[in-house]
């Protein structure tokens, strides 16, 4: 993979769908025609080592925790104390991730911007997701004319 390439995720409904072998950096995606929703920022850089520190995911998406809408109905001492919807830490297999959603650009470039350097000045993998509708088609409605 070269550098800057990004290669293509895709989400069936709530199942990602993937083949990732992190440790050649080969990857087989499958492709859509929608626009991408979402990058996956992965714990390993482009020559195969793992990122340290290795609670690098937990920190970046705490620093963006005040980004997004905020959660309704939690309850408890530590309700404020949640990551934002849009930059979320996550794991896929044995590899720490942050999952960082294009929205934000939207609401604040400047954040967006923030996570998508880190990414490039750590050297680290990003690659970009999309939502896929594998839903069967409706069937046709009927013509009133046809009787």
């Amino acid at each position: 993979m070269t550098r800057g390439a990004l290669p293509i995720i895709c989400r069936t409904g709530s199942a990602l769908r993937y083949n990732l072998k992190v440790s050649t950096h080969t990857a087989i995606f499958l492709m859509a025609d929608t626009s991408p929703t979402e990058y996956f920022i992965q714990g390993i850089t482009s020559s195969g080592r793992k990122f340290r520190p290795s609670d690098w995911s937990e920190r970046l998406a705490g620093v963006m925790a005040c980004y997004g809408p905020k959660s309704r109905g939690t309850k408890g001492p530590n309700s404020h104390l949640q990551y934002s919807l849009y930059v979320r830490p996550t794991m896929i297999g044995d590899l720490k991730c942050v999952i960082l959603d294009s929205r934000l650009h939207d609401i604040e470039p400047m954040a967006f911007n923030f996570v998508m350097n880190f990414a490039r000045d750590n050297d680290l993998i990003v690659t970009q997701a999309c939502e896929l509708n594998l839903e069967p088609p409706g069937p046709a409605p009927a013509d009133p004319k046809q009787k």
